[in-house]
């Protein structure tokens, strides 16, 4: 039986005991079956991942002793998914595959195709974090408020910004590699108007995910999974 991952932001590296959110307690009681006395691993990205004991549990309350460092922070590439609000399973799914392919932070956009007018911030994020448990990352990516897509590119300070896009004339996405931001628009694509504006502004290059026609989440998924091989392959060479 394999060990659970819980994340905790609470120190971990001080040792002792750590109380369990109610969440937690509830779901390692109820779902996953374990009782006090039952290992774990207690991880975050400021402090690693510890070995774990449950010492009390009890309906949604609960504890565990910290024990030893089992393995050190590392760093992370910053890998940055902007994604127009899809609808409720398939931003779910969307959200649960950008953690697992390493993105550190996941903003929900509105664009005037956008189905969804809204994104539920605490549903995705505890998404996230049962995905970082389960894909064994020490991180759980950052998950912002929806925000309208023009408001979040005038505040943009994060360099190069490839949209994957369908239309002719965009470049590979190979070949604009390695990059640390993406942004998917919604089904059916942006307006023109909204293309317009990607089109004025100095850091947004356009990228194809490849000849045929995507679903939003699926093109997520492709173009962020480059952008992850990419900067990892990046990290390989720059370590050996």
């Amino acid at each position: 039986m394999s060990i659970p991952r819980i994340f905790h932001d609470a120190p971990l590296s001080d040792g002792g005991e750590v109380a369990l959110t109610p969440g937690q307690a509830h779901h390692i009681g109820t779902v996953l079956r374990r009782a006090a006395g039952a290992e774990l691993r207690a991880f975050n990205a400021r402090d690693g991942e510890f070995a774990a004991e449950i010492t009390a549990l009890r309906k949604d309350r609960g504890a565990i002793r910290v024990g030893a460092l089992l393995r050190a922070p590392a760093p992370e590439p910053a890998l940055r998914l902007l994604l127009a609000c899809l609808k409720r399973e398939a931003m779910d799914w969307a959200v649960e595959k950008a953690t697992e392919l390493g993105a550190t932070r996941i903003s929900p956009v509105l664009t005037r195709r956008c189905v969804a007018t809204h994104a539920n911030t605490e549903r995705l994020h505890a998404i996230a974090r049962a995905a970082a448990e389960q894909c064994e990352r020490l991180s759980v990516p950052q998950v912002d408020e929806a925000r309208p897509l023009h408001a979040v590119l005038d505040a943009w300070e994060g360099g190069l910004l490839l949209v994957a896009a369908e239309r002719a004339g965009a470049r590979p996405i190979h070949g604009l590699l390695p990059a640390h931001a993406l942004l998917v628009g919604p089904e059916g694509g942006f307006e023109r108007a909204e293309l317009d504006d990607l089109a004025r502004r100095p850091f947004v290059t356009p990228a194809s995910l490849g000849p045929r026609i995507l679903r939003a989440e699926t093109a997520a998924v492709a173009g962020l999974g480059a952008l992850s091989f990419a900067l990892h392959a990046t990290d390989v060479k720059a370590s050996e």
